[in-house]
């Protein structure tokens, strides 16, 4: 049966009222990104830190799934193949829409991850700078979120998807960030037809077979339900 990898990022989360990098006037533009999303930024100021990541747990906690979501999930429910479904991003609008078995490839808002032994926990809504690690005890809880500089979660896995499938898909991705950027290029190589669907082309346009612009809630239901009427 035919393996679907989709690649999701900012941009299917943006009409459920959840910002990007790039948004004018929220969290992102009052802070430089090296101060909230990095290692050293935590070891400079963990209070700013804490804070950020609490103001973005808080807002998510709010946000609905939209129309993108529940088709990717139908999509996932439906389609006679493997449907993989990869995200950059740390919501779990995905889970709220109806999927499963969704790679946090850049960690998740309601986690937390002990700096001192890696214990991961549900995080609390507000988390305080010297967080106790419940299993070691270590006032070392962060928000456990993939930063700059470290390494994403489950790459072997997903590289292991992109070598196997036959069908990839980037949404809502700006691709700008490594190394999710580079997926359509191992799925093309292996193969695969490459899609992407965005507001408007990518850093990484020139790699796919095809592209779709507009707004994720509106062609991405339309993409799933073409896939779906393929067989």
């Amino acid at each position: 049966m035919e393996k679907i990898v989709v690649l999701t990022g900012a941009g299917i989360s943006a009409e459920s009222g959840l910002g990007t990098f790039r948004d004018t006037g929220g969290l992102w533009e009052r802070h430089r990104i090296e101060d909230v999303a990095s290692p050293e930024g935590f070891a400079r100021d963990p209070a700013l830190v804490q804070g950020f990541y609490n103001a973005r747990r808080a807002a998510a906690a709010q946000a609905q799934p939209n129309a993108a979501h529940h088709a990717l999930a139908k999509l996932q429910e439906e389609h006679p193949g493997e449907v993989v479904l990869v995200t950059q991003n740390v919501d779990a609008l995905h889970e709220a829409g109806g999927a499963t078995s969704v790679l946090h490839m850049h960690g998740e808002l309601a986690q937390a991850l002990c700096a001192a032994c890696g214990h991961r926990w549900t995080a609390p809504a507000e988390m305080r700078v010297g967080e106790p690690c419940p299993a070691c005890a270590a006032p070392a809880g962060r928000p456990d979120i993939v930063w700059f500089g470290e390494m994403p979660y489950h790459m072997d896995e997903i590289l292991a998807h992109l070598e196997t499938c036959s069908y990839f898909a980037a949404i809502g991705t700006s691709g700008n960030v490594y190394p999710a950027a580079g997926f359509v290029q191992i799925a093309d190589a292996a193969g695969a037809h490459c899609v992407e669907l965005n507001l408007e082309a990518s850093s990484v346009r020139g790699d796919f077979a095809e592209a779709r612009e507009g707004r994720a809630t509106e062609i991405v239901p339309t993409w799933v339900e073409e896939l779906l009427a393929e067989g």
